[in-house]
């Protein structure tokens, strides 16, 4: 079976912040990652060279495929910050609804601007 590339590692978080060339992003990216530090404690981990997550939980598919994943996760990506919040958690789309502007994909929302969103909505 292939090996999981998204996997928690010693890479620093820190210097992942900094590579991030936009400086908008990288603070708004900042901001998001406080407030989920704030309220998921913990320290943030770099997962793969990209995410940077927090806490982890192991997972067994039907297949027999099986890993570790992060709880709460966030990458700046080009066009967006990426938020892994997972696919399920109660009143979902009643706290969607009111989160502001944002694109949704399977298990993650993006966000292109931090003013565009409702962070207690993250919380």
């Amino acid at each position: 079976m292939a090996k999981n590339n998204t996997t928690e590692n010693t890479n620093s978080v820190e210097d992942f912040i900094n590579s991030i060339a936009d400086e908008k992003r990288k603070s708004d990216f900042t901001s998001i990652l406080k407030l989920l530090a704030k309220h998921l404690g913990g320290k943030p981990k770099m997962w793969g060279t990209a995410i940077v997550g927090f806490g982890s939980y192991h997972y067994i598919y039907k297949s027999g495929r099986e890993g570790d994943a992060h709880l709460a996760g966030l990458a700046a990506r080009a066009n967006a910050i990426t938020c892994y919040l997972g696919s399920e958690f109660n009143q979902r789309d009643i706290l969607l609804s009111k989160f502001g502007k944002y694109k949704e994909g399977k298990g993650c929302i993006y966000i292109n601007k931090l003013e565009g969103i409702d962070t207690d909505i993250l919380v």
